[in-house]
């Protein structure tokens, strides 16, 4: 019986394992910055590598990551046809200072509001900043947490693997 468990648990790591790998997004209805509704088990990039970022107007690394993206992110862009979809975590009451936020950085990204953190939870992410690069099949290839200066150079060479694999 013993036996039975260990292998019938075993058989369940994998199956769990296997599943994550190509899981897709949880459904889950969102507004941008604008207003506009978005679904986000709809999220792609027409085949080609993405990035979701979650982070908050409050969190210091979270802020220091996106503005180091955006300073590489229209050459990024022309390079891979990657791009990049900022999620606010921040709560209904300070939602109103993402867009200006936003807009003061010059931020380039599609920026989804999470007031719930309903999306970050169903992407397994407990913490900001956290983020996952997603192949062009919308596979997870990629998540980490936390923010390191320099780190964002990770990101493009992940992107470029994928392109490369793809070709």
């Amino acid at each position: 019986m013993k036996r039975f468990i260990t292998r019938l648990f075993a058989a369940a790591v994998i199956m769990s394992a296997s599943m994550s790998a190509s899981a897709q997004f949880p459904s889950v209805t969102l507004t941008d910055i604008d207003g506009n509704t978005v679904n986000t088990a709809t999220l792609s990039n027409d085949g080609k590598p993405f990035v979701i970022s979650f982070f908050a107007t409050w969190c210091k690394p979270c802020l220091r990551e996106l503005k180091a993206i955006s300073e590489l992110y229209p050459d990024w862009q022309d390079e891979t046809g990657m791009k990049l979809i900022a999620v606010s975590i921040d709560e209904s009451q300070n939602a109103d200072k993402v867009k200006p936020l936003v807009a003061a950085e010059g931020w380039e990204y599609e920026v989804l509001l999470d007031p719930n953190s309903e999306f970050m939870r169903g992407m397994g992410a407990q913490m900001v900043p956290h983020l996952f690069i997603i192949d062009g099949n919308g596979n997870v290839v990629e998540s980490h947490s936390g923010y390191t200066d320099g780190s964002e150079v990770g990101i493009i060479e992940k992107i470029r693997s994928l392109i490369n694999d793809k070709k």
